[in-house]
């Protein structure tokens, strides 16, 4: 294959100017179709207190939420809203969830849990996201984390709350009211 090359010989210094490339229409947003302009909404919500769930049981976790209020955090674009523990959006759009999960063990050698739970008609649940992880240690920290993508296409109908599942003994998921411990973080990704 023949080797081309571009003589650069009769383009003298100064033909072509920034001046004349930054004018130039073929990059003008004009002419861009399908440009995000990045993230139009995040939130994060915690744990205030520990939440308890029995040993061998599953329960959703209704109660101890707020909305993150630390230092440095603040929402992008308009807030999740929560009611017993089930959260709705504020928009349609594809939303990521990601559901941290700190529990701490009263016993050694147990497994502890916790699902994404959706509904898209306001009724029905359905777990869309199953975690575990292990405790080896009595008062050990467990980390779970659990994601999901959710495609929410009506903000009446579609919605999402957080279960917790203990093993053989209770399992106290950890909350405080100055950090995040057991939390959950929201993020709209782009349109539906």
């Amino acid at each position: 294959m023949p080797l081309t090359r571009i003589q650069s010989l009769g383009i003298t210094d100064g033909t072509i100017v920034n001046a004349d490339i930054n004018a130039s229409a073929a990059i003008a947003s004009t002419k861009l179709s399908g440009v995000v302009s990045g993230l139009t909404a995040a939130d994060q919500w915690r744990l205030t207190t520990n939440f308890s769930v029995s040993s061998g049981t599953t329960s959703d976790i209704t109660s101890n939420w707020e909305q993150n209020d630390s230092t440095g955090f603040t929402v992008l674009g308009s807030s999740m809203t929560q009611s017993s523990g089930i959260f709705t959006f504020p928009s349609t759009g594809y939303w990521l969830i990601n559901y941290i999960m700190n529990p701490i063990s009263s016993s050694t050698d147990d497994y502890v849990g916790g699902y994404i739970s959706i509904t898209t008609d306001n009724s029905t649940y359905t777990d869309v996201t199953e975690t575990y992880g292990n405790q080896r240690a009595v008062n050990a920290d467990t980390i779970v984390i659990s994601s999901f993508i959710f495609d929410v296409t009506s903000t009446t109908n579609c919605k999402v709350k957080f279960k917790g599942r203990a093993g053989n003994t209770t399992e106290n998921f950890q909350g405080n009211t100055t950090k995040n411990r057991t939390h959950v973080t929201f993020i709209r990704l782009g349109d539906t």
